[in-house]
């Protein structure tokens, strides 16, 4: 079955636009011809490719305005104000410059007579789970009410993102903090200690003189270092951009001890969470994992659900093609499979999801709890040293003035 937008007018004259599934252009037209419909035009949609198109170019929108300016659509259309007329009223009012300008561009596209889920799909910015929701919301008639699950989705994705984040925001300061000290000890007080020594001709500890010996020539080659992680910074940085450098160090992460679990967990909580939601929506399973795909932001997790959907496409169920993966942990594959069997799918993905954001949320507390005195202890042990090192000397020159 292909999918095709069909425009056409019913026995009043008014003008309506669906999209519909049918083997092809002729078997439409004649069903919407033999219902008494006046059919103008039909043309197959290929959604899909344009999807693609999102994904490779990189660009988005500020996602939290975009939220906001989702929740409004939604109240006005729920209000019973036609979709045009919706984005008529909020495309003039948004702060944000790049997305007004966006939404401007769907409501001109709209206004000659594209749908929605097309217009938003041709801008290029937008996720592609919520273009594929927008247009399940059009196959279904509710529009409103799939927006809302995308919005609900969203705000959990949010909520979970920035609980990480606050947790691993004062290990991040303390780190960096640590390094300021250790680089201004070893740069600039250091090789003070060094002339103070070197004035008085006093014999030196084989520790002062190693310490004094990295001082001095970290100060002499700081700026070189420096430019040489700036360079090395920005060439990692584009490394890192190719789909099989990702997809590298997406392997590298899996195999961090501690934290490996913890990502791979996170990512299949935020695979179940959008599954979940474009299921309930009305997707079918296969477009769904397509689209779960594209909306994720790991390769290696990308490349396993494209195998999935080829091996649900030819018959397999949902567990065991995601358990041919090797990526999905054993407990989420077989609460999917329960799920599958009792018909509660989405419901069960709702459950995994909640179980690994929770574990997730666990696990990142306890590694932090010791990541942070590892920290202290470890600098501890460095200034302890440093001010060993560089004072044992005049402790032996007091010595011997006695």
């Amino acid at each position: 079955m292909a999918e095709f937008l069909l425009r056409y007018a019913d026995g009043r004259g008014q003008m309506h636009e669906q999209v519909a599934d049918a083997p092809s252009e002729r078997d439409l037209r004649d069903r919407y011809s033999q219902q008494g419909f006046l059919v103008y035009s039909v043309r197959a949609r290929d959604l899909g490719a344009r999807l693609g198109g999102v994904s490779r170019r990189k660009k988005t929108v500020n996602l939290e305005k975009f939220l906001i300016f989702n929740q409004q659509f939604v109240t006005l259309v729920r209000a019973g104000l036609p979709i045009l007329q919706a984005l008529d009223l909020l495309a003039d009012r948004l702060t944000d410059e790049k997305l007004g300008r966006h939404i401007r561009a769907v409501r001109d596209e709209v206004r000659t007579g594209t749908v929605l889920s097309d217009a938003f799909a041709r801008q290029g910015v937008f996720p592609p789970m919520y273009v594929t929701s927008v247009l399940a919301g059009e196959k279904s008639g509710s529009l409103p009410e799939v927006l809302d699950r995308y919005l609900a989705y969203q705000r959990l994705t949010l909520a979970v993102r920035k609980k990480l984040l606050v947790s691993l925001l004062y290990p991040s300061v303390l780190i960096v903090m640590v390094i300021c000290l250790i680089i201004f000890l070893v740069t600039y007080v250091v090789p003070n200690f060094a002339a103070l020594y070197t004035s008085m001709e006093a014999k030196l500890p084989a520790a002062t003189e190693i310490l004094i010996a990295v001082g001095t020539t970290a100060r002499n080659y700081v700026l070189t270092g420096v430019v040489a992680l700036v360079a090395a910074g920005i060439l990692a940085y584009f490394w890192a951009r190719r789909d099989s450098s990702q997809e590298r160090l997406d392997r590298v992460k899996m195999r961090m001890p501690l934290l490996g679990e913890i990502w791979t967990k996170y990512q299949v909580a935020q695979f179940s969470r959008v599954l979940s939601t474009l299921l309930i929506g009305g997707i079918p399973l296969v477009q769904s994992l397509e689209t779960a795909g594209r909306s994720l932001g790991t390769v290696l997790l990308k490349k396993a659900l494209d195998q999935t959907a080829v091996l649900v496409r030819e018959g397999k169920s949902l567990s065991a093609a995601l358990k041919k993966t090797g990526i999905v942990p054993g407990l989420a594959i077989d609460m999917m499979e329960v799920g599958e069997s009792t018909g509660a799918l989405p419901q069960m993905l709702s459950s995994v999801a909640e179980f690994y954001e929770e574990d997730v949320s666990t696990r990142m507390t306890a590694v932090l709890s010791l990541i942070e005195p590892a920290i202290m202890v470890s600098m501890g042990i460095f200034v302890a040293f440093v001010l060993v090192a560089l004072y044992l000397p005049i402790f032996s020159l007091a010595n011997t003035i006695r």
